[in-house]
């Protein structure tokens, strides 16, 4: 059984401290995978996924909260267009700056994946692999549709609480953050098509057959026009969280990668 040390971090930011947590095997090898959450999500959703995926790979893992989620700092404001394509930036950046990682994986989940897509353009040189689970490439009927209907049962008593668990005082804020950013005019046509033309390192694209915010289509235009050397792989009968749903498939299609 590899061990691994867990480590937490908090990582200073102009806006507040991001809370990063840090799966490090003691005989580690190769690059860290950084892990970029969903909409909804922050380091403790990852659940156990961050610890297997360390043990399977023997790389580090490292995950952080972004600003207004989980144990970091509030948001001090609203999430506007171009929130996804800042994250590189802003928290990602910061991350890669005070923990002194140089070259590294970026493996993220839902929009955490177009994040991840945006770390791999703006840190080129350094990204030495992209890994995108259940991620949106532009605007879908079916994204909004699955929003829509989340929203409805977040609205029914004791749903909010759900959130809560993870965000505290902040739950309402994740909420509507992902909500209305995404149901809102200004996104409608949103898409990755320019951050994924500048993405040159070799692309992993896992995606549920079944998932519930999104067609297949999103991994077919992540393949199609990654600059980079890609692969898409459809997951039969898995849904919007294959990290979830189909670990062990995810970590051999994870291993196989990176071999």
């Amino acid at each position: 059984m590899t061990q691994i040390e867990v480590i937490e971090h908090w990582i200073d930011t102009p806006d507040g401290k991001l809370f990063a947590q840090d799966w490090h095997p003691l005989n580690t090898q190769g690059v860290p995978i950084m892990l970029l959450h969903d909409s909804l999500g922050c380091v403790a959703l990852w659940r156990d996924f961050p610890e297997q995926l360390a043990a399977a790979t023997g790389q580090r893992v490292i995950a952080y909260d972004r600003l207004g989620f989980g144990r970091s700092a509030a948001h001090p404001g609203r999430l506007r267009r171009g929130f996804v394509e800042a994250e590189a930036e802003q928290g990602f950046a910061a991350l890669l700056r005070q923990l002194d990682i140089g070259d590294f994986i970026v493996f993220g989940h839902s929009v955490g994946g177009g994040m991840a897509v945006g770390c791999a353009a703006a840190h080129g040189k350094h990204c030495r692999g992209l890994i995108i689970e259940s991620a949106q490439a532009f605007v879908e009927d079916r994204t909004l549709q699955g929003i829509r209907d989340a929203d409805r049962q977040f609205a029914e008593p004791g749903q909010l609480q759900r959130l809560a668990r993870y965000h505290g005082d902040k739950a309402e804020w994740v909420l509507r953050a992902w909500v209305d950013t995404w149901l809102g005019d200004a996104f409608a046509d949103w898409n990755l098509d320019p951050l994924l033309a500048q993405v040159q390192c070799p692309l992993l694209s896992l995606h549920g057959d079944q998932d519930e915010f999104g067609s297949p289509a999103h991994p077919r235009r992540f393949t199609a026009l990654a600059a980079g050397p890609s692969v898409m792989r459809l997951l039969p009968g898995c849904g919007h969280v294959p990290h979830r749903e189909q670990a062990e498939i995810v970590l051999a299609e994870v291993q196989r990668f990176l071999a």
